[in-house]
């Protein structure tokens, strides 16, 4: 009867641009037929002298005004072999009409059409607040291309062109900065509430090379707003793959998900739907055991299915689903459908990678300590040649880092390099195997113990809190370097919300050295902290805290995708400047800003609480309505209760845009 209650795509898409008298036309197409219903009534009741056929003429004009875009959509639910409340409500009307009861049966179609039309404004604003995030970008750009600038459509930008962004104007297209130095409004992509200083890149080479290793200050997005300087631009995604238009339409594909509240609702539906058909048939023949006409049986039957009819319960879940998605994407949370929606505001647990997400992931050197016998710049020299072959942050610190301490002067050159999973690499230089990595992968697989010297300086460096990275050369160990990466800026602060918001146990799950580890969560005020973890490690530690109740993974949504797929909720940070976090994760903050965690959690408790206020009023109406329309209640009181509530609901769903933590 009403499974598939889908006002929004039909009136949307079919004829809501369409307008009349500056309204839209359905909206227009309802006040005719209240008019006219209004006209006939008049002439019924105050001019007892006017023809029988003139406000009957008043009648039929509201039933066409009231019935156009009823009778035009419950056709094309037939030619689908469906049967929906545009069906329903037609039946209830044409019963009126064969039982002498036009008035009703306009009022009927009148308030049905305005109930209709009202409910598709209101649904529209929330998918308005969607749809949104795709126009923010403009539709021209001015390229600089053999030495003129020249405006031209984005959708003519090609990878590798240069932009020129003037003051004050949004960007057009995802690229890095070449010239010129700017801070940028990123909220409408990241929902950062301060502007982000832009710099150029240093090697336009390595930023073309590697674009995902671009530095926040150096990477734009499509749709950002520049300040108060001029800033050229290279163009690294063309228009329809920008940041910005995979997040439009990730929104647009998950919109409309079913949550577990809607397909507990489509259950009760698939057998209540049923029931209450079975109830008007036996309705049409209560004149053979009840004394009264067939006429009056007939009517209770037409005002049992309009009162019965769950439409307010089909659009309970989703008006709240598309308001909360839509208010989420706005402040820069990307949420991927109505269970990702709902099962957020259920988590009583979550686990946190360290590196990236409760740091700020760029390690430095804070120590470089080679054994006996070992210069620190041959340590350092080894280590950076090994180093610069990988692209893992810590071997980026180590190479950035160490370079900067050996100063000028001749470099070491390594080859084939192996990475061993989770423990360190291994690579070749001038003819011996150099081996780089945690203390765990010495005295195993066939690789020697390290010697007594390495493991006191390992020792000391871990109870500072200290990520530590032993080399070796051939068969001589050099040294231990340590590493230190600083809590990020705000985690303390967004954590303790998540425990007043109801989030009980918060854990560290690191591939980090535990006393590494500790000594971060420690800093941050998490209840524990879980050290040398392998991928695996991680899985089984979410799907252990996933038997005691609902566990989030937050982390980048590309190294942690294992675990993240495992939890309840996969939440990735940053993932403005990540395609595959996009893709994988159930939550996506696109800042590197655990700030925006709470709100998320907050916001889905919220859309929870409206979500159940909507279906124990839906419930409620119904439950009400079916006995007094059995009793007596007639179709025009019922049709007023029926789209009152549903209205009701939609408007309660509508709340959430304006949510503000």
């Amino acid at each position: 009867m009403a499974d598939d209650h889908n006002h929004t795509d039909k009136h949307n898409h079919a004829h809501g641009d369409a307008r009349l008298f500056g309204v839209p036309i359905e909206l227009a197409f309802a006040i005719l037929s209240g008019v006219t219903l209004a006209a006939g009534f008049a002439v019924e009741k105050l001019v007892p002298s006017a023809p029988d056929w003139l406000p009957l003429a008043f009648y039929v004009a509201a039933y066409f005004f009231g019935g156009f875009f009823t009778l035009r959509e419950a056709v094309q639910n037939a030619l689908a072999r469906q049967f929906k409340i545009d069906s329903l409500m037609l039946v209830a009307a044409t019963g009126a009409a064969i039982l002498g009861e036009f008035a009703e049966g306009a009022l009927l179609l009148f308030l049905f059409s305005l109930g209709h039309a009202l409910e598709s404004y209101a649904m529209g604003r929330a998918k308005r607040a969607i749809d949104a995030l795709a126009e923010l970008a403009p539709d021209r750009a001015t390229v600089l291309r053999d030495g003129q600038s020249i405006e031209v459509p984005v959708e003519e930008l090609v990878v590798g062109d240069v932009v020129l962004v003037r003051p004050n104007e949004r960007l057009a297209a995802d690229g890095f900065v070449i010239k010129g130095r700017s801070a940028i409004d990123q909220a409408p992509v990241t929902g950062e509430s301060i502007p982000v200083d832009k710099a150029p890149v240093a090697d336009r080479a390595v930023a073309r090379a590697q674009p995902q290793a671009l530095k926040d200050d150096e990477r734009v997005f499509a749709g950002t707003i520049n300040g108060s300087g001029a800033l050229e631009i290279e163009v690294t995604r063309i228009a329809s793959e920008s940041t910005l238009s995979k997040v439009a339409e990730l929104v647009a594909a998950v919109e409309t998900g079913r949550s577990p509240t809607q397909r507990m609702t489509d259950r009760f539906e698939r057998i209540f739907v049923p029931a209450v058909l079975v109830l008007a048939v036996l309705l049409l023949f209560a004149w053979v055991v009840v004394d009264e006409p067939f006429r009056d049986s007939f009517y209770r039957s037409m005002a049992v299915l309009v009162a019965a009819s769950p439409c307010a319960l089909a659009i309970a879940t989703p008006s709240a689903v598309l308001s909360g998605i839509g208010r989420a994407a706005r402040s820069g949370v990307l949420i991927k459908g109505g269970a990702a929606l709902e099962d957020l505001g259920t988590l009583t647990a979550m686990a946190f990678d360290k590196t990236g997400t409760l740091t700020e992931g760029e390690p430095r050197i804070t120590d470089v300590l080679p054994v006996d016998g070992v210069e620190e710049s041959e340590l350092l020299q080894v280590a950076v040649a090994v180093e610069a072959l990988s692209d893992h942050p810590l071997a980026q610190a180590v190479v950035r880092d160490g370079t900067a301490r050996l100063g000028d002067g001749p470099r070491l050159e390594a080859g084939g390099l192996e990475s061993l999973t989770g423990r360190g690499v291994r690579a070749g230089l001038d003819g011996e195997t150099v081996l780089i990595g945690k203390a765990e992968m010495f005295g195993a697989d066939g690789i020697a113990q390290l010697g007594e010297q390495a493991s006191a300086l390992i020792e000391r460096m871990r109870s500072e809190g200290r990520t530590t990275m032993v080399v070796r050369h051939g068969t001589r160990d050099l040294g231990v370097i340590g590493l230190m990466d600083t809590p990020r800026e705000g985690a303390r602060e967004a954590l303790a919300e998540l425990r007043a918001l109801g989030i009980e146990r918060m854990v560290m799950i690191s591939g980090d050295h535990t006393g590494v580890a500790e000594a971060i969560a420690r800093e941050v005020g998490l209840d524990e902290a879980r050290g040398d973890l392998m991928p695996q490690d991680k899985v089984d530690t979410i799907a252990a805290l996933g038997k005691e109740g609902m566990v989030a993974m937050v982390g980048d949504g590309v190294n942690d995708a294992p675990a993240m797929a495992s939890a309840t909720v996969g939440i990735a940070m940053g993932a403005a400047g990540s395609d595959v976090a996009l893709e994988t994760a159930d939550v996506a903050l696109m800042a590197d800003d655990l700030r925006h965690l709470p709100f998320a959690v907050g916001l889905s408790r919220k859309a929870r609480s409206i979500i159940r206020q909507n279906v124990y009023v839906s419930l409620g109406v119904v439950a009400l309505l079916v006995p007094a329309t059995i009793l007596g209640l007639g179709i025009g009181p019922a049709v007023i209760a029926h789209e009152g509530s549903t209205l009701l609901v939609v408007f309660n769903a509508l709340r959430l845009l304006r949510y503000e933590g």
